[in-house]
């Protein structure tokens, strides 16, 4: 009886590994975006798979920066997107990594906001990328204002606009959420600081703003 009841048990443990042997480990996926060289890096388990070049937004229109969450995928999603869309939850556009037809701009700032690739790049890289998957995109240094100094105005949006609203927030002038708009609220905010401030009433953050709201390069 007792040998019966061993092999038993072997039975049992070699039934249940061969049940484990067809399961899939849950694999971390993480894209890391380096816009000051144009690269976007796809990790699986904290190693690197491979990296692409890529094109990032402009000056005038600049990629978000910071931690994102896939949060859509499609084929041929529209007119100048390539083949391959991967949408990120950013708040304050529809900002996703694409394809493109125009191959020559890859490898500059030349988008609107969004992470360009070549059609056979963003293809390669689309089965890999599951929904939920975090995205990091990033600059050298200067967090949300690795842009620079841009003048901003009502209906422009960005990291950069985040990090105004944020300190108007702070000093108790912006009600809302920071959500990387310049939008009515945003707008009433900053008229009411510059009020303050002694500063020339008008709607754009200049320099003059930056400096009222202790911004600097150097933080």
């Amino acid at each position: 009886m007792r040998r019966k009841g061993i092999w038993a048990l072997v039975m049992a443990v070699m039934l249940l590994a061969l049940c484990g042997a067809g399961e899939k480990k849950d694999v971390k996926t993480l894209i890391i975006i380096d816009a000051d060289i144009q690269r976007l890096y796809l990790y699986k388990d904290q190693e690197l798979v491979k990296s692409y070049p890529c094109a990032v937004g402009k000056y005038s229109t600049p990629s978000p920066l910071g931690v994102w969450r896939v949060n859509g995928k499609a084929v041929n999603w529209g007119t100048g997107f390539g083949t391959r869309f991967i949408s990120l939850n950013c708040p304050w556009g529809k900002y996703g990594i694409h394809g493109t037809n125009k191959p020559g701009s890859i490898g500059g700032d030349t988008s609107h906001g969004c992470i360009r690739m070549l059609n056979k790049d963003v293809e390669e890289l689309y089965p890999q990328v599951p929904v939920g998957a975090k995205v990091i995109i990033e600059r050298a240094g200067y967090g949300n204002m690795a842009a620079g100094f841009r003048t901003l105005m009502p209906g422009d949006r960005g990291s950069d606009v985040k990090e105004v609203q944020t300190r108007l927030k702070t000093l108790g002038y912006l009600y809302g959420n920071p959500d990387g708009v310049f939008g009515e609220g945003t707008k009433d905010a900053l008229m009411r600081f510059k009020k303050d401030k002694g500063l020339t009433l008008t709607h754009a953050v200049d320099w003059s703003v930056y400096r009222a709201l202790g911004i600097t390069l150097f933080e």
